[in-house]
């Protein structure tokens, strides 16, 4: 069975990280775009000159494109088009932040689960390259006992920041960057967070941040991200009973795809980071470069289509990108009250 999946939106997020790897997955097929504006409209159709083009997802429900959807549309809009999607009978996919607090994501699971639909987070981000390389020491247990993992994202990009309750940058790479570290570490007891924030013409946003996550496995996370410093850099470190592990990636797949290529064009050379950026493993016996993993967003969506067929849970599940909220807003009262935040 191949799962037909709708995207509905089609910004940054529906060209790039979304259709493409919906178009590249396994068991899964394009079936349908949502697009509105006139000059969105016309970039799908050339994109994807095969794929419909809807105006709305009511309007492609009316058509039977689709068994599922992708929802990337702005975040304020998100719970509204999960919902439609749910009544219509249509397995979802929603991209983070999915909800607005931890209840509001309780509450789309309970309705999925109601209907017997699978409902998943778009986590892309656990199918990157160095996360991936990272998450198979952890598990071959080199490191040994693993003390701590230090995550930064710097990128130099300003004009992504969002003002208002749904933006910010807590939401937008927080999301990603505290997703990878309860994938990696566990659950989470505690928060500290500090911000910095930065005055746009719609009003102010969180545009930097560091946030120590205290795992309830004992290790503790430290992660930092920015937008508006005039860096770009991804670093991954990780300390152990053993030794270290360090990575400084590229974010190649972003790369790639806003080079213009696509995973389904040449599968065998998507995601691999250069050698010169390869990780180092250091446990004792001299420095060990180890080859990078392959990066492959679409592997989510061929993990949710067997989901949907085999009636198993999706790569991301609700409830786990409800405690990833649960953290973040834990992270705000910590950076607003200075204080450590128990979960």
């Amino acid at each position: 069975m191949t799962l037909r999946i709708g995207c509905v939106g089609y910004g940054t997020g529906g060209r790039h990280f979304h259709t493409p790897f919906v178009d590249a997955a396994a068991g899964c097929t394009l079936s349908g775009i949502v697009a509105r504006a006139e000059t969105t409209v016309a970039q799908a159709k050339a994109d994807w000159p095969d794929v419909p083009v809807f105006p709305s997802l009511a309007a492609m429900i009316e058509a039977g494109a689709c068994d599922a959807v992708t929802i990337t549309t702005p975040p304020h809009t998100r719970r509204a088009l999960v919902l439609e999607a749910i009544e219509a009978g249509l397995h979802v996919i929603a991209d983070k932040p999915f909800a607005p607090s931890e209840g509001a994501a309780l509450d789309l699971d309970r309705a999925a689960k109601g209907a017997g639909i699978v409902l998943g987070v778009y986590q892309n981000r656990r199918f990157d390259s160095d996360l991936q390389t990272l998450a198979s020491v952890l598990k071959d247990g080199a490191l040994g006992e693993v003390w701590r993992i230090h995550s930064r994202m710097d990128f130099d990009d300003p004009a992504t920041l969002e003002a208002g309750p749904t933006g910010g940058l807590l939401r937008d790479l927080g999301s990603h960057l505290v997703d990878q570290m309860i994938y990696l570490l566990g659950p989470v007891a505690s928060v500290d967070c500090q911000m910095d924030h930065l005055e746009l013409p719609e009003g102010r946003t969180d545009a930097s941040f560091t946030i120590t996550l205290h795992h309830e496995s004992g290790a503790h996370s430290h992660i930092n991200a920015s937008k508006c410093n005039h860096l770009h850099l991804r670093e991954l470190r990780a300390y152990g009973s053993n030794g270290s592990f360090t990575s400084h990636a590229t974010d190649v797949q972003a790369q790639q795809l806003f080079a213009g290529e696509r995973p389904a064009d040449d599968p065998e050379n998507w995601g691999y980071e250069p050698e010169a950026n390869w990780p180092v493993l250091r446990v004792g016996h001299g420095d060990e470069r180890l080859p990078a993993q392959q990066g492959r967003y679409h592997d989510y969506y061929a993990a949710f289509a067997k989901a949907v067929a085999g009636g198993t849970p999706p790569p991301v599940t609700a409830i786990e990108a409800s405690r990833t909220i649960a953290v973040l807003d834990a992270a705000r009262r910590s950076a607003e009250t200075g204080a450590s935040v128990a979960l």
